[in-house]
């Protein structure tokens, strides 16, 4: 098996998901190559609905694979401001793609400086092992 990807440049979660800062207090969210991996192939994925606001660790959605069903958490508060709609057509871009044609939802914060909370990549290959 090839060395799975995880970028310097995102802050993680323990739920194996990815953040990334888009500026304005906007957050990307998706799963990490890690979960896709675990997950095997994609075939459907349920993100938010743009104007839900969510609270962290909220249940906001669900990754659907040949092997399970996985619930996507929150990591941060705030209102989903985008969604990633190719994912409706192409699941399987979680797989191929998962730090950017895979993304699955956007969140605008509730507190802009919450995201420096979440793992950095170091932290988060060390709580894999």
């Amino acid at each position: 098996m090839s060395e799975l990807d995880y970028p310097a440049d995102l802050r993680y979660t323990s739920d194996h998901e990815w953040v990334q800062d888009k500026g304005d207090g906007v957050v990307r969210i998706g799963i990490t190559s890690f979960a896709q991996d675990a997950l095997g192939d994609v075939v459907y994925v349920s993100t938010p609905t743009v104007g839900d606001t969510l609270s962290a660790g909220d249940s906001c959605g669900e990754v659907e694979s040949t092997k399970s069903v996985s619930d996507l958490y929150a990591p941060l508060e705030g209102e989903v401001t985008a969604v990633n709609e190719q994912l409706e057509a192409t699941p399987e871009l979680v797989n191929s793609d998962p730090y950017g044609e895979g993304w699955m939802y956007e969140l605008k914060l509730a507190d802009a400086d919450a995201a420096g909370e979440l793992l950095d990549v170091d932290a988060y290959k060390a709580s894999l092992s």
